[in-house]
């Protein structure tokens, strides 16, 4: 059984189940409309569903909508705008280099969340949960070595890349879990979905002016390709629910870190779905995500 303080493992869980599946569809997305058509369908089309999942919070709990106080805007705007940043950013990774390599590189979010946490937020992180984050992101890296694969990790542009975007995903974390903890006077529930949908709100709002003034022709494209769009957006808005109801009850480097599960998610598709063989190599790089994962649980 799960305690308030503990629901933040599987909201984790499902939300990088979430996370995986949209994705996928978001990337299928990449080659008609575009990096940032693609990117805007997460916000454009989960934007509506967030205000859904708010409604049946607010019904469900009786809690006040309050109007946010000063401070949380600056959080929600650093959240926001790096998030698209770092969506844009992996999508043109993931077209430049193999996508198992590029998630290599967007998995040291955990020890970059880890670090912002520390400055922005004050989250404290005891040692043990530090050696955690380490082993679960080497873990990670591991798995995603490919033989050869040393020259794709030694080129620069998709090194950096990479590495930015897992900054700004790593500042996005900081920045709405920051938002979430100012919302005063509600559950954690209400705080998280409030946020989402203010969240979504200014990303929406922002892309969607970028691609009016300067790609018209994408939006057009994306309402035609609302079927998959809707989906996507669906996914999109459903795995962030549970992203920022974990955020509300612990540190995001905590939920970063149990959120390299999703690799683990990758390699069962990959092995069940496609029937490919796990080498050693990727054996003992999941070894150490497990390892990882289950001393911050325990910690």
């Amino acid at each position: 059984m799960f305690s308030v303080a503990t629901l933040w493992i599987p909201f984790t869980i499902v939300a990088a189940l979430g996370q995986v599946a949209r994705n996928a569809m978001q990337r299928s997305l990449t080659g008609p409309l575009g990096t940032w058509g693609a990117t805007n369908i997460r916000f454009l089309f989960g934007f509506p569903f967030s205000v859904l999942f708010f409604a049946l919070v607010v019904a469900v709990t009786g809690d006040s909508v309050p109007w946010p106080p000063a401070i949380f805007w600056p959080w929600l705007l650093l959240g926001a705008l790096s998030q698209i940043v770092a969506t844009g950013l992996m999508l043109l990774a993931m077209n430049d280099r193999s996508f198992v390599v590029t998630t290599a590189y967007l998995k040291t979010e955990a020890i970059q969340t880890a670090i912002f946490g520390f400055i922005f937020l004050s989250d404290h992180l005891t040692f043990l949960k530090v050696v955690a984050i380490l082993i679960a992101t080497i873990g990670v890296v591991i798995t995603a070595l490919r033989p050869g694969g040393a020259k794709g990790f030694a080129e620069f542009k998709p090194t950096i890349i990479g590495l930015v975007a897992a900054g700004c995903f790593a500042l996005s974390a900081i920045g709405f879990r920051g938002a979430i903890i100012t919302v005063p006077g509600v559950s954690f529930v209400t705080a998280a979905s409030y946020t989402l949908v203010f969240g979504l709100f200014v990303q929406t709002l922002v892309l969607t002016i970028y691609l009016l003034a300067r790609a018209p022709d994408v939006l057009m494209k994306i309402f035609g390709l609302w079927r998959p769009s809707m989906l996507a957006g669906f996914m999109g808005a459903f795995a962030s629910q549970f992203w920022f109801l974990a955020f509300a009850l612990t540190a995001a480097a905590n939920v970063r870190t149990l959120a390299l599960v999703e690799v683990l998610f990758a390699q069962a598709v990959s092995y069940y779905s496609f029937k490919q063989p796990m080498s050693a190599r990727e054996l003992f790089g999941i070894v150490l995500i497990v390892i990882g994962v289950a001393l911050l649980v325990a910690a």
